[in-house]
């Protein structure tokens, strides 16, 4: 990590550690596939965990994190109504399973489960619960987090930006099977169709508490 990198997130860690102070604080890290999401939160986690970011020294507050990608809907769910952008956005994620297992517990102080299904084996999980501490951060790393349902989730948020030129490349270069780094191709269809229908009815940037321009990935800017 640059040094320009992580004084831009310790400056973020400081901000989502002062959400809810004295209670367990729930912030949505929202952004396009291959936005930075993950990495992002591995990095604040990181940084909260070594101790010589931004914050001072007393503030430990310690931060866990989950992925809404430990939420996705059975395969035949997700499919039933076809392979297009609609159903990638209306149809990929069971949200009560996450409200019941993550939401609610977090809020009467019990532990959570961090996840309920492998998405790549298409079959259910049971880990072990996560205990948290009362004073914390849980960060939600995914996709579609600030849609009008999710809203009132979350005590803060933040958009990960990135324009579909960057996300695409960045984001197919997991999968060996998505190659075109053009976000208008067939290929890519889904996915940008998918988070154009979320723009158009969430304008999530306008709902976050901050925007994090990731497009460099040496030089992010916090914008809000």
């Amino acid at each position: 990590m640059t040094m320009t990198r992580q004084a831009v997130l310790g400056e973020l860690l400081d901000r989502v550690r002062s959400v809810r102070r004295g209670g367990r604080a729930l912030i949505a890290i929202d952004g396009l596939d291959g936005a930075g999401k993950s990495v992002l939160v591995s990095e604040l986690v990181d940084l909260a965990t070594r101790g010589d970011a931004r914050p001072p020294a007393e503030d430990n507050r310690p931060l866990a994190s989950v992925s809404i990608d430990g939420f996705h809907l059975p395969r035949s769910v997700r499919y039933a109504h076809g392979r297009g952008p609609e159903s990638f956005y209306r149809d990929s994620y069971d949200y009560a399973s996450f409200v019941d297992t993550v939401v609610a517990p977090l809020r009467r102080g019990g532990p959570i489960v961090p996840s309920v299904w492998d998405v790549d084996a298409d079959e259910p999980v049971t880990p072990e619960p996560l205990d948290l501490p009362d004073d914390c951060v849980l960060l939600v790393d995914g996709i579609f987090l600030h849609r009008p349902e999710l809203r009132d989730l979350w005590d803060a948020g933040v958009w990960v930006e990135v324009p579909f030129t960057v996300s695409v490349p960045r984001g197919n270069a997991r999968f060996p099977h998505l190659n075109d780094a053009d976000p208008e191709s067939e290929s890519n269809r889904r996915y940008v169709g998918g988070q154009r229908l979320y723009f158009a009815e969430a304008a999530p940037w306008d709902h976050a508490t901050w925007v994090l321009d990731n497009t460099d990935l040496d030089r992010p800017t916090l914008i809000r």
